[in-house]
């Protein structure tokens, strides 16, 4: 009993995370229909400018609290831009332009970032110090949640009620949602279809560059060529629950970070990718629009 339940922690923990980084693919393809691919790397991105900011030696004056605050502003600011710039040249000229093309022109830019990042930080793994959070561990019933899986599991979860919240009860998440079922209709009852675009290429990569902290702090280590790992299971998270679907997102990401941890715990961890890849073919067998994929009066 004790296993099962430090398994369902550790997914719950890199459920999350997945979770968060899914939200970027599905708002994306829910308004654009289009794969951002360099999603993925637009979080390690954030990884990579918060152990800048907590290594830098710059903010040594500040306490460690206030210190890790700021490494995530600064990565959320910096990967907001980023995701704003990639927009604007990746993507916008190609807007009216056959599918294929934005998707080739996605793959080139998650190629530019991640080399960018290499040419930044090195091709080396970069650990994240040791002494950041705290080392408490709590004892559940025979398992263990540690202080950093707490704030992850916490993070993330209030992270997804508020973005839940801003689609469903603000103008611009109305808009959003708007955009997502019909972009001419939405430009006919007043709604700026440009801003809606730019502004879900802002949540997406702040939500990604938070996920990308998250592993950062929770592995201690991050590479450049690690946004595509992450970024593919946080894709096939968002086609599990129902891409385009905001809770099937959500969902995909829990329930994926959980299959992960129990298909590791159970059988192995070297085998992890080939049944993640299994549960993605049996679930599309039964439903091909994801578990939540019929709800499209409620996407994005």
């Amino acid at each position: 009993m004790d296993f099962i339940l430090q398994q369902f922690i550790n997914g719950l923990t890199v459920g999350g995370i997945y979770a968060l980084i899914a939200l970027g693919y599905t708002m994306v393809y829910g308004v654009l229909k289009l794969i951002n691919f360099a999603h993925g790397d637009l979080c390690i991105l954030g990884a990579f400018i918060g152990l800048t900011t907590l290594t830098t030696g710059v903010f040594g004056g500040l306490s460690t609290p206030v210190l890790l605050a700021l490494a995530f502003i600064i990565a959320v600011i910096v990967v907001g831009v980023a995701g704003t710039v990639l927009e604007r040249l990746a993507y916008k000229p190609l807007r009216r332009a056959h599918r294929l093309s934005p998707m080739v022109s996605a793959l080139g830019a998650s190629m530019l970032i991640e080399n960018g990042i290499m040419l930044i930080w090195g091709p080396n793994v970069r650990v994240f110090p040791s002494n950041l959070l705290p080392t408490s561990t709590w004892h559940i019933a025979g398992a263990y949640l540690s202080f950093v899986q707490l704030l992850i599991i916490i993070g993330a979860f209030i992270l997804m009620i508020a973005l839940y919240l801003f689609v469903h009860h603000t103008r611009l998440g109305t808009a959003i949602r708007a955009a997502a079922i019909d972009q001419d209709a939405a430009r006919l009852m007043g709604i700026n279809v440009n801003r809606v675009i730019a502004s879900v290429f802002v949540i997406g990569p702040v939500l990604g560059a938070v996920g990308g902290l998250f592993i950062g702090l929770y592995y201690r280590q991050t590479y450049f060529t690690m946004g595509w790992s992450y970024g593919l299971n946080a894709f096939i998270a968002a086609i599990i629950g129902g891409i385009g679907n905001i809770p099937g997102a959500m969902l995909g990401g829990l329930l994926l970070g959980l299959f992960n941890a129990f298909a590791a715990g159970y059988v192995s961890s070297s085998w992890q990718d080939a049944i993640t890849f299994a549960l993605l073919i049996a679930i599309l067998l039964v439903r091909p629009s994801g578990i939540l994929g019929e709800r499209v009066a409620e996407k994005v």
